[in-house]
């Protein structure tokens, strides 16, 4: 007789389809390859990784990633984009180090290079990184694109303070809380600034502030954001991480755990209807911003195809299993480490 797993301890977690859902064109840019080898040598020469962050860095595949979500960007703005991907990533694992106090330290010498950039005189790794590859997409994005990247970059910076305090505390939020906590500790905002950059935009801030686009950017974020903690749920709770929305969900709603997953995989369903239903509503400001505007969403599409597919290329969640997950849509959940 087959014996039947008790659903509160499970052996394994079944994932949605999400890139079966998703109806935006998978594109690539042509410059990956000569990028992303200058780009993993720009961060590596610029601060000091371990052996075993190093060998994490390049399974990571940053460039496959921005390949994917900045497909027409040009060389020189390609490599920009993929300075800040790799260098997004960098931070997000110094951040997850990080208590409250340093991450204070750590966003003052970076905005500072960011809002000074020829003045500042950055004193760590980080600073420097950002100084340069900030003296590049600065030189060529919107006004309107810099002041976005730089006031999303700082939510981003609250916002994980916010999460290094509930870390500290053992705090779980509510799922509310943790919605508009995790829009800003996502990074995706200053990532939307980039689609700017990329495609030489310069959209007016009257257009980027209508609720129409604010709801297309939100509900862009809330889908990679979201796919992203049930992605990477199996290797968090291995860690005892509980910033994800998997972990907020069992609180919330006494969930089991596939039950919490089915929930967000729903919920992410949810995200690409909404993106479907506000692009239908966009108003016309006429032919030159339409086009601008038509450039811009097509790339929050990019972030949203190209992140679902990146998710099972890159070892970060499953290490170089995930094309068989991707296929099995299902995979072993590993024993909590010590």
């Amino acid at each position: 007789m087959a014996v039947i797993p008790c659903p509160s301890c499970p052996t394994r977690i079944l994932f949605p389809d999400l890139i079966a859902e998703c109806p935006f064109p998978l594109r690539f840019n042509v410059h990956c390859e000569a990028a992303s080898s200058e780009s993993k040598v720009w961060l590596m020469s610029g601060c000091k990784l371990t052996k075993r962050k190093r060998a994490a860095f390049h399974g990571l595949k940053g460039g496959l990633l921005t390949a994917m979500c900045y497909p027409c960007a040009d060389y020189e703005q390609f490599r920009v984009c993929c300075d800040w991907i790799n260098y997004l990533f960098h931070l997000d694992n110094i951040c997850d180090e990080m208590d409250d106090r340093t991450t204070v330290t750590t966003a003052s010498e970076i905005i500072g290079a960011l809002r000074d950039p020829h003045a500042f005189r950055p004193s760590s790794a980080v600073g420097r990184l950002t100084q340069s590859f900030w003296s590049r997409l600065s030189a060529r994005a919107s006004p309107g694109a810099r002041r976005r990247f730089v006031e999303t970059f700082e939510l981003f910076f609250r916002a994980v303070a916010q999460q290094a305090r509930d870390r500290e505390s053992g705090n779980i939020p509510d799922l509310e809380s943790y919605i508009a906590m995790r829009r800003d500790t996502s990074g995706c905002k200053p990532c939307w600034a980039l689609i700017e950059y990329a495609n030489d935009l310069d959209l007016p801030d009257w257009v980027m502030q209508h609720p129409c686009v604010r709801g297309l950017e939100e509900a862009a974020n809330d889908l990679v954001t979201w796919s992203n903690d049930i992605f990477s749920y199996n290797v968090e709770q291995a860690n005892g991480d509980t910033h994800n929305m998997i972990v907020v969900v069992q609180t919330q709603e006494q969930l089991d755990l596939q039950s919490a997953i089915d929930y967000v995989s729903a919920l992410c369903l949810g995200c690409i209807t909404r993106f479907q239903i506000l692009r239908d509503a966009l108003p016309s400001w006429g032919h030159v911003i339409d086009n601008q505007l038509a450039t811009y969403v097509d790339g929050l599409g990019d972030w949203m195809i190209g992140n679902l597919v990146w998710s099972f290329e890159t070892e970060r969640y499953f290490g170089r299993a995930g094309g068989q997950v991707r296929a099995e849509l299902a995979v072993l959940l590993l024993p909590r480490r010590k």
